[in-house]
């Protein structure tokens, strides 16, 4: 007999996983919001675009699905945050839907706004949307101000329906270190794809340049955590404030450490070999790593009776695993639909393997019919 609680738990798992590839993949972001100061011409900006143009479907399709598992399996949390802060949200997809108007149309015959237009709608897309999904994930530790009533029914207890969130230090700093880490992903992409030696010295350069601010900003974001109070529960229901809770589950879960420093270790690895013996696999570590590392936050910030959507308004307004999933019936329907998705992942892993075949060359860009 599957329990209610393990329901609850695998698909806390399953949120988690996702929301860590979706990090991962917006390497995509991190490309695009280099577009303007990392190619010397405009043959190297097609070749950046056309690199990320390649899988910026895999990243929207990642946000997609991410966004309707948290919905179906923690429906309470997407009425919650989006209903009070929906300016963040409405930012964010904005800029994804800016995103898939440039992809589609910049290169179209009769462009009548030009492909200057189009490639701001990419850069926007690619400091804004990793930013502000870093800053949205970064409330989950740190909180926002509402409350619920009887009836679950959300109240916001500011003006700004979510843009207070910028005002948080934490919250900044994490948002600085999605966007930095999603810059370096996309330059080891990058180097790892083109075939262009000017852009790739260019990139490693600009890989030192952007390492710095990313290590400074999540160094900052991890000290501040692991110092933090957070909010849990007991037996009865009652939430209570407790001092170092971030470390302690850290601790009290050994086994999420040990997944949380391997994936530090693999993004600074894969910094590593690509700076020093000029490696151009980088990515593959360091994308390896920050699947691990974010995994690893998203179970601290749920598990160990932990809300992961605090209250700083009312505490007993928080949410947990427990009080904000679907019904038993829905979990379970819903874990069987999951089997299939080794299965698309399988898929989307011989997708990527067929689209990098070869790697991104002058000649083709000259050659090639379809270019973004």
């Amino acid at each position: 007999m599957i329990s209610y609680l393990f329901l609850q738990h695998y698909w806390w798992i399953i949120v988690s996983l996702l929301a860590s590839l979706l990090v991962f993949l917006m390497f995509v972001q991190g490309g695009q919001s280099l577009i303007f100061t990392l190619p010397e011409n405009d043959l190297q900006k097609t070749m950046i675009v056309n690199a990320m143009g390649r899988k910026w479907e895999f990243t929207f399709t990642t946000l997609v699905t991410f966004g309707g598992a948290f919905f179906a399996s923690f429906p309470l949390f997407y009425s919650t945050s989006f209903g009070g802060a929906y300016w963040v949200w409405m930012a964010i997809l904005f800029s994804f839907i800016i995103q898939a108007v440039a992809y589609e149309f910049r290169s179209k015959p009769g462009n009548v706004f030009g492909k200057q237009t189009f490639d701001i709608f990419l850069f926007l897309n690619g400091s804004v949307g990793p930013f502000l999904i870093g800053v949205a994930v970064a409330t989950f530790f740190t909180g926002s101000r509402f409350s619920l009533n009887y009836s679950n029914q959300v109240h916001w207890e500011t003006q700004w329906y979510g843009l207070e969130s910028l005002l948080n230090i934490r919250n900044l700093a994490l948002g600085f270190a999605v966007l930095f880490l999603a810059r370096i992903n996309g330059l080891l992409y990058l180097i790892n794809t083109i075939d262009d030696e000017d852009l790739v010295k260019n990139s490693g350069k600009k890989l030192i340049i952007n390492s710095l601010p990313f290590l400074l900003s999540f160094l900052f974001f991890v000290i501040s955590l692991v110092l933090s109070s957070g909010l849990t529960s007991d037996s009865t229901g009652t939430v209570t404030s407790e001092n170092l809770k971030y470390l302690h589950n850290f601790l009290q879960m050994p086994v999420v450490l040990i997944i949380f420093i391997s994936g530090v270790v693999g993004v600074l690895y894969g910094i590593g070999i690509s700076v020093i013996k000029k490696s151009r696999n980088g990515i593959w570590f360091s994308g390896s790593g920050t699947v691990l590392a974010v995994f690893s936050l998203f179970l601290i910030a749920g598990f160990n009776n932990t809300s992961f959507y605090p209250s700083s308004y009312n505490f007993q307004s928080s949410l947990f695993i427990r009080n904000a999933s679907s019904s038993l019936f829905t979990l379970k329907t819903m874990m069987y639909v999951s089997f299939i998705i080794p299965f698309v992942l399988a898929y989307i892993w011989y997708a990527w393997k067929a689209i990098n075949n070869s790697k991104i060359t002058e000649e083709e860009m000259y050659s090639e019919e379809h270019k973004y």
